[in-house]
């Protein structure tokens, strides 16, 4: 292997692990998240509130949308996720409902 492939090599397995680090970090993130979603999902059945906030919702997309311009982030693919994320937790929310 030349020096400019094995320099290679290691950039790679360096990213690799960042990257790996970075994917536990986003599933303990969304795991914590969800718990306080469910909580909330909880608490709107205990007090007939809707499973959806769609003002909140609207809210939190601007804010997510912002933070990602702010982060160098695509916020179109930044707003597709909480779209995504927002489904699930209403989804989880409906859940308590019935």
């Amino acid at each position: 292997m030349t020096d400019a492939a094995t320099r290679a090599a290691a950039l790679l397995r360096d990213h690799r692990a960042s990257i790996d680090r970075l994917d536990a970090i986003l599933v303990y993130t969304l795991a914590e998240r969800f718990k306080h979603t469910q909580s909330v999902g909880r608490l709107k059945a205990d007090h007939d509130l809707p499973p959806s906030d769609p003002a909140r919702e609207a809210t939190q997309i601007e804010r997510l949308e912002r933070l990602a311009r702010e982060a160098d982030l695509d916020p179109e693919f930044a707003r597709k996720f909480l779209n995504f994320v927002i489904a699930e937790v209403i989804r989880h929310h409906e859940q308590y409902q019935s």
